[in-house]
């Protein structure tokens, strides 16, 4: 690419800004456009700022450099390179696909090579799919090997605006391609980008049941069930919603549910 890299930084520690800004400063070829010190904050100035690479700190408070992924609209995400103190975990799986990495303290040599990495994958026409691939694979192989705790809050987008969303208020998780569509106790509908699976390996499986291959359900809020023909099931929750329970989930939910 011909004319300066624009860069745009997202870390809640002042010194590790204060580092990454003077570190840019010594680049004739990078510009930085913007800093952020949250991920909300982040998600807003790169869709904004639309910066050619941001460099993302992987620990980010309530709204982690992952989910600051996931949340960007898909024409505004730049590449991106993840800054981090050492993790065996993140390291392993962003090498293996190919994700860019900076361990803290970041050194001048290895922002460098962030920096070549960057212009040169920019000129490739297709970068923008591979990088989004590459970072789904990094992203759940990254999360499988922590096994983080169970997610408390979710963050999802309304309008121009991040809610982080208590995960004890939804009621129903369906999948519909690519996306999910979550809803609330009082029928609030949000929809984030993510992969059932992978979000039901991150909630607590005694809050959280599957109904089917696409639906999953908070056992709390579930009110009753209804025999279907066949040997399957309507579910309704407590908002009023009716999800089917598919019949390879009938003997799953008798078992935990003692009756059905």
């Amino acid at each position: 690419m011909t004319g300066r890299l624009r860069v745009v930084i997202a870390d809640d520690e002042r010194p590790a800004r204060a580092l990454l800004t003077e570190l840019l400063g010594t680049f004739p070829d990078t510009e930085l456009v913007g800093q952020a010190v949250d991920g909300a904050d982040a998600v807003t100035m790169i869709e904004r700022l639309r910066p050619d690479l941001a460099l993302l700190d992987l620990e980010l408070p309530e709204i982690d450099g992952l989910d600051v992924v996931r949340l960007i609209k898909g024409d505004a995400a730049p590449l991106v390179a993840f800054v981090t103190a050492y993790d065996e975990y993140a390291v392993k799986a962003f090498e293996v696909n190919a994700i860019d990495y900076l361990l803290k303290p970041v050194s001048a040599a290895r922002l460098r090579e962030t920096i070549d990495r960057a212009r040169e994958r920019l000129e490739r026409p297709d970068w923008r799919h591979d990088q989004g691939r590459q970072l789904q694979k990094a992203t759940s192989q990254y999360e499988s090997a922590v096994r983080p705790r169970y997610l408390e809050r979710i963050p999802v987008r309304r309008r121009d605006e991040i809610l982080v969303l208590p995960v004890d208020q939804i009621a129903s998780i369906v999948a519909d391609g690519e996306l999910l569509h979550l809803t609330t106790l009082r029928n609030d509908r949000h929809t984030i980008t993510y992969r059932l699976k992978d979000l039901e390996a991150r909630l607590d499986p005694t809050h959280f049941v599957r109904l089917s291959r696409g639906a999953l359900a908070n056992l709390r809020m579930i009110s009753r069930f209804s025999p279907l023909p066949g040997g399957t099931y309507l579910a309704i929750l407590a908002n009023t919603q009716e999800l089917q329970v598919s019949r390879s989930q009938v003997r799953v939910l008798r078992d935990q549910l003692l009756r059905l």
